[in-house]
């Protein structure tokens, strides 16, 4: 997977590529899909909702530019994937899901992959962020939003990045906004497919 479907197209940071290699993805997919756990394409996880591409992940991950010491939000916790990968690569890890069976299938997912003392699980509305845990360094989200979320860019710390998917049904693409003293930076990447980002719990 590291090889074929992140280093040759494209992932550069050996860190993300080494977390990707250590994170089992196949504890974080439903048991009858584990023989496709790395397979190049998302697959379904319940409730509608679906682990992402190992590459999309990657490319997340690379586009917040984490150094090790950093507090991360993961929006979207899903099965619980990004949020160990995010485990790997950063010092304070923060996933928020708003399905409350999504979200302890998740922690159960993190305690046997080994991360259920390095990722803080929350169940509520991930569009609000985590106020609570503000500022953050990095805001991962995996849920495609028409705009980039208020809410998310004010908790994040000088010079901080939010990646999110923007868009709606018909076009999305993963952008990356930095908070700088001017206001929000932006800067368009790829195009992606996302489950929407629907706020309330």
């Amino acid at each position: 997977m590291v090889e074929t479907q992140l280093r040759s197209r494209g992932i550069e940071d050996e860190r993300v590529l080494a977390a990707m290699e250590r994170v089992p993805r196949e504890l974080f997919v439903p048991e009858e899909l584990r023989h496709q756990a790395y397979s190049d394409a998302a697959l379904p996880i319940g409730a509608g909702q679906t682990i992402s591409q190992p590459y999309m992940v990657a490319l997340i991950c690379e586009q917040l530019a984490l150094r090790g010491d950093e507090r991360v939000l993961d929006v979207g916790t899903g099965s619980g994937y990004q949020a160990a990968v995010l485990a790997e690569l950063a010092g304070e890890v923060h996933t928020i899901e708003r399905i409350p069976a999504l979200a302890e299938q998740a922690r159960a997912n993190l305690a046997a992959a080994g991360y259920a003392g390095r990722v803080g699980l929350h169940v509520g509305d991930g569009s609000r962020g985590l106020p609570e845990a503000a500022p953050f360094a990095a805001i991962a989200v995996a849920a495609a939003a028409l705009e980039p979320p208020p809410a998310l860019y004010a908790e994040l710390a000088p010079r901080g990045r939010l990646v999110v998917p923007v868009g709606g049904s018909g076009e999305q693409w993963l952008e990356v906004v930095v908070a700088t003293p001017e206001g929000p930076a932006v800067l368009r990447t790829v195009p992606c497919r996302f489950v929407p980002l629907v706020a309330g719990t």
